[in-house]
This record gives C-alpha cells, structure tokens and sequence, in this order.
C-alpha cells in the first residue's frame, strides 16, 4: 500500500491544484473562524480528552453530569463519558421549547406535492403520543425496533420516539427487498416492525407493507407487533391482532412523554451495511458519543445558523438521513426539508424547484446525484431561483472534479463554498472535510481532517507517509465519541474488521488516500478497489476520474475481472451524455476512451473492455451495486438480490442483452 500516485493523475490537468478560498461574505457571518480554529486543533492535540470534555458539556443536556471522560480499558471498545445520563430525543427536541417551539423543525414534501410544515412544538407532541403508543405496546428500553419507513416525517418521529424511551431502533431502507427485511429483523432479534402501507417513488408505489408480510411469513419469532403508517392509502392485508394502524396506536395517548434518561454509553441504533462476505453488519453506535459528534458536525461543517433550511436529500435508512436529517440538525436547533420521492419527477427541476420553494439555504447530496442531475444540463437548475443558497455539501464518495466545478459553477453559482466530506456508517458524522469559513477547496479533494479526528495515511507498518501523492492505508489515530462500539452480535467480527493492522492501535477505514503538498486528503478508493495488473497497483477510482474527465462521459465505475496475462484485466461501464453509443459508435467511442485514459495515467490502465448503457445498477440510495458490476463483467450468473435497484433494465443492457 505505497502506491505512488501517477504524475498525470487523473484530475491533475487543469482543476485538481486550484484552490477555491471561501468568500469574504461567507467567511464573515460563519461560525467558525480561522482563529476558532487554531483554538481547538490546538485544544484537541494539547489534551484530547479535556477537549472532547468541553464540547460534550457544551453540546448535550445531562441529567447526571458526567465525570469520565475516555474508557480505554476493553479497547477497542471505547467508551465515551459512560457515567453520565442523557436522552437523546430530549436533546433533540425538549431543549428547544424554551425559545424555538414555533420554529419549524420539518418541511415535508411529497413526490405527488402535498407538503407538510411541523415545528419544534408539533414535533414534540407527534413523538410523545407516538412514544406513549409504543409503551402501550409493550416496548421498553432495550428493546429492538425496525423501522420500514417511506421518507416521510412519521419515519423521524419513529426513531424519536424510540430514543425517548430508550428502544434501539434499526431503520431498514424502504428499497431493501423482504429477505432483507427478515436478516435483520432476525438479525437484531425485533420484537416490533413500524412500516407504512407503501411511499411515493418515480410515479409508482412502494409497497412496503407487501414487502413486510412476505419477510414475517416465516421466522422472525421474536417479532410480536406491526405498526402500519397510512401514507398511500391503497388496500393492503392487515393481520389481527399482529398488526395495529399508526392512528390506532397514537389514539388518546397523551402529548407529554417523560424521557428515559439512559447511560451515554446506551445503544440508540443499529445500523446494518454490506460486509465482504454479504452477511449485513450490524453496526452499534451509542447515544451521547453519537450524538456529540452530530451536532458539531452540523455546526462546523454546515455552519447551520438559526435562520437556515437544510436539506440532506439522504434517505434515513442511511446513516447520513441518521446524522444530517433526522438528528443533528435537529439537536442544532435547525431547520430540515425532507423529500419523499425520486429527484427526476415529474421532471430533472424537482429538485431545484424544492430549493427554490421552501427556500433552502444549506444543501447536502450525493455525487451520483450531482452526476446524474447534470447529465440534463444547465437549463433545469437555470431555471429555478437558487439565491438563497449559501452552502452546499456532497457525501457518498469521492466527487469527480468535473461534477464539483459543474455544482460550483451551474448550483452555487460560483458564490458558495463546496463541503466534500468523508466519513462513513462507522464513524457516525464527518471525519475529514473543510470549515467552509476558514478552509479553502479543491475539487475532488475532502481537505482535512476536523478537530479532534486524528486521521493520516500510513504504509504497511503503519508509520505515517510523508511523501506528497503516495497512497497508503486512511486512519484514525485516536478513537472519538461517535465510533461505532461493535457489530451487534459479533465482538470478533468488529475487531478483524476495523482494527486488523497496526496492532490494533489505528481505526481503518477501509480507504486508500493521498495527502498533497499542502496536507490535503484524497480518497483513491476501498483498499479492496485495487487492481493489480501485471504488477502494477491501480485505484479503481483513479480510472473512474479519469474516465469522467472525458468530456462525453457523465459516469463512469471500472472494475475487474481476472486476466490469465496481466493477472487482472480493467472492466469499465460507462454512462454518456445523449444517447446511448451502440455498434460502430461504440466501438469507436470505446477506443477514444481506452487511448484517453492513457494519456491520463498510463497505458498500464486502459480498460480491457468498456460496455455502455444509460446507468449504472444503483439502489434508491444511489450506491452502485459494485458486486453486480463484477459478477456482469466476469461473466457469471447473477445471483444477488436486484430489487433494490431504481432501474433493472440496465443490467441487461451491461450484459448485452438490450
């Protein structure tokens, strides 16, 4: 793992080095400023425990006042400030009475338009009644509930009210089909399901409740009850007495819930993501360490000020509709928009359009989307007012360095600062990424790490590279408040998985990176996502930038396939601006690429073979199927669950077949 990057790396020609400091206007009014932090990388490196101390006291409401800081003695289980006693929904919603009861909390709107506007104090009594209809059901802290929801507000009500009275709540993805429903419903042994009839996406209906029946026809014996949201209204088959409606369940209950004060340390969630093997990882997050790191990354990094509206367009059946939507703005005291359908409906505006209406000011997506949105050119976000926002972000994985200068330029209009952040379900909230008012961007690049996050890239023995552009292993120095505690069920499994290296000593991400001249990180791509041909160590990610460099080419994912020569051949699927090159134009469009990508890296990284189509195999989410990808490229049959995907059809273009 010392790969060094090549001198024509991917991005380098004309975009990679320039920087892009905030502006005057920006840097101004933010939160934090250069000298704010100084004080706390200073704060961290000088004492870092006293440091997260600080932040803790000063970002979260205690019922009993901690006294412990880091336990270290069952590493690497840390624990953070595990004497004390909080509760999260109480820091989330109670703490605002006071002075933002009037205040929305969430605008909602629905794929059909309908929308929804619900302050702090609506909020509140939503989630008490809901909380009271869960005691009435039997649930008590502890226990595991899975939420099966569409991206509706009922679904952030739900996890609330699960945090108020000390239940762990396990939100599945409603894209997810029913086996993978049941796997974790027995996975986390759930003695509950909340879910809703079905949700809005792309014109259709989700059917969720269908999908629920078929996971619980068989197994999942500890599940005893079914809560049903009416959000659809189409006729769905409802079990007695297993199954009990959301108006039901909240009816005559009363809107004051007294929280569950739990220990810091108390599990607020399980949530499962892909493992190597395919078997899903319940990964375990605490309640104050969590939390912490939730509300100051929505204060340093989004800068979210009294006045904003922030939209993280994530589902919450990610981790970042967990931190970005459903609890660190929300604990910040802000203000959030929430989208319950797909973002090219009925048009490629939907989006820009719910920017310019609810008057967002802070915006959050993910590359693909970027990619995808931008493949319909500049006159749908033209279009719209987009004024009003100040600040926008992107998660997910690394961003192209075209897509970010298009986002720059088409979305912030050349005004506001681009947050790239990296982070993962694992660390809770964002690692590395820049203080939009103090940090200047490069695009493709996610700056540096935040305050108290002692993340480097190191080589094989674990020592720190100093070299400028040598890739190596992303790591976490020293554990911080919102690391995962384990995999739920599997203490081994966690500790081969996040610290297998360096003793044990370093938290591994998984990623390999580079640091430019200036300390800035580069993600190159999973350690896994490294392509050895003849000898010579590629990052996948490295030809996929360079293949979207192209002026064509909107998307792009490579992957590989075995080679009895080069041990290992490049596979690229690639997504074009128009219409889908087929024959001749095909054959023509992939040698321009094949002899592009050598000149942007080397000849070493042509593909072997690149195949067309008009997308990739995304879930709802937007994450690329990459195991789909490699079974499609190697030829074999298919035999991963593809309901999850927003588009089936391109799997059989990718294959050939249409």
């Amino acid at each position: 793992m010392s790969d060094k990057a090549s001198s024509s790396d991917i991005n380098s020609v004309l975009i990679e080095n320039r920087q892009f400091p905030p502006s005057g206007e920006f840097a101004s009014r933010a939160r934090i400023q250069a000298d704010d932090m100084a004080a706390l990388h200073r704060k961290a490196e000088e004492d870092y425990e006293g440091f997260w101390a600080d932040l803790a006291r000063e970002h979260i409401q205690w019922s009993k006042p901690f006294s412990n800081v880091l336990d270290d003695s069952n590493a690497p289980h840390y624990q953070w400030f595990n004497d004390g006693e909080m509760n999260v929904s109480a820091n989330c919603i109670d703490k605002h009475l006071a002075d933002k009861a009037g205040k929305h909390a969430i605008i909602f709107e629905g794929e059909q338009g309908d929308i929804q506007k619900i302050t702090y104090q609506q909020l509140h009594d939503m989630v008490c009644q809901f909380a009271n209809g869960l005691k009435a059901k039997g649930i008590k802290k502890g226990d595991r509930v899975i939420i099966y929801m569409p991206m509706a507000p009922e679904a952030v009500v739900a996890m609330q009210a699960c945090a108020r009275i000390g239940a762990i709540h396990s939100v599945v993805f409603g894209g997810f089909s029913a086996e993978s429903l049941r796997d974790r419903i027995e996975d986390a042994g759930a003695v509950m399901l909340i879910t809703a009839d079905g949700g809005h996406r792309g014109g259709g209906i989700v059917e969720l409740k269908q999908a629920a029946d078929k996971a619980l026809q068989s197994g999942c014996d500890t599940l005893k009850n079914v809560v049903v949201l009416k959000r659809t209204g189409h006729e769905v088959n409802m079990q007695a007495g297993r199954d009990h409606w959301w108006y039901d369940v909240i009816d005559g209950q009363p809107t004051e819930c007294e929280p569950e004060m739990v220990n810091a340390e108390h599990p607020l969630f399980l949530l499962y993501t892909s493992g190597s093997t395919g078997k899903p990882k319940g990964i375990q997050h605490s309640s104050a360490g969590y939390l912490l790191n939730a509300v100051i990354t929505n204060l340093w990094v989004f800068d979210l000020q009294d006045e904003d509206i922030f939209w993280c367009t994530a589902d919450v059946g990610w981790i970042t509709g967990h931190t970005y939507v459903a609890y660190g703005p929300l604990a910040a005291g802000g203000t959030v928009v929430m989208y319950e359908g797909a973002p090219v409906v009925p048009d490629a505006g939907r989006f820009w359009k719910i920017c310019e209406q609810h008057k967002v000011t802070v915006f959050y997506t993910a590359p693909t989307a970027i990619r995808a949105l931008m493949k319909f050119g500049d006159d749908f976000p033209n279009s719209y007012d987009l004024s009003r926002i100040r600040l926008l972000g992107t998660v997910g994985e690394p961003i192209n360095p075209e897509a970010w200068m298009w986002y720059h330029r088409v979305i912030g209009k050349e005004r506001c600062p681009i947050v790239d952040t990296w982070w993962q379900t694992e660390t809770g909230a964002n690692m590395i990424a820049p203080i939009p008012g103090v940090v200047a961007t490069k695009p493709g690049s996610c700056t540096l790490p935040l305050p108290g996050i002692m993340a480097d890239v190191v080589n094989e023995d674990g020592e720190s590279i100093t070299e400028a552009n040598t890739g190596g292993y992303l790591v976490i120095k020293k554990p911080f408040p919102s690391q995962l505690r384990t995999i739920w069920g599997d203490d081994q499994r966690f500790r081969d998985t996040y610290f297998p290296k360096f003793d044990g000593k370093y938290y591994l991400a998984g990623d390999s990176a580079r640091k430019d001249e200036d300390g800035y990180f580069w993600i190159m791509g999973r350690i896994d996502d490294v392509v050895n041909i003849s000898g010579h160590r590629l990052g996948t990610m490295e030809v996929e930038s360079a293949l979207v460099a192209h002026p064509r080419v909107v998307e792009a994912a490579v992957v590989s396939r075995p080679h009895e020569v080069k041990g290992e051949a490049i596979v690229a699927f690639v997504i074009c601006q128009g219409e889908r090159p087929t024959g001749d134009e095909a054959e023509q469009m992939e040698q321009e690429l094949r002899n592009w990508v050598g000149e942007q890296i080397g000849s070493i990284a042509k593909p072997e073979e690149i195949r067309f189509a008009d997308g990739l195999p995304k879930t709802r989410s937007g994450k690329i199927m990459r195991r789909l990808l490699r079974a499609i490229a190697r030829g074999e049959d298919i035999t991963q669950d593809t309901s999850t995907l927003e588009n089936e059809n391109v799997v059989l273009q990718l294959q050939g077949k249409a």
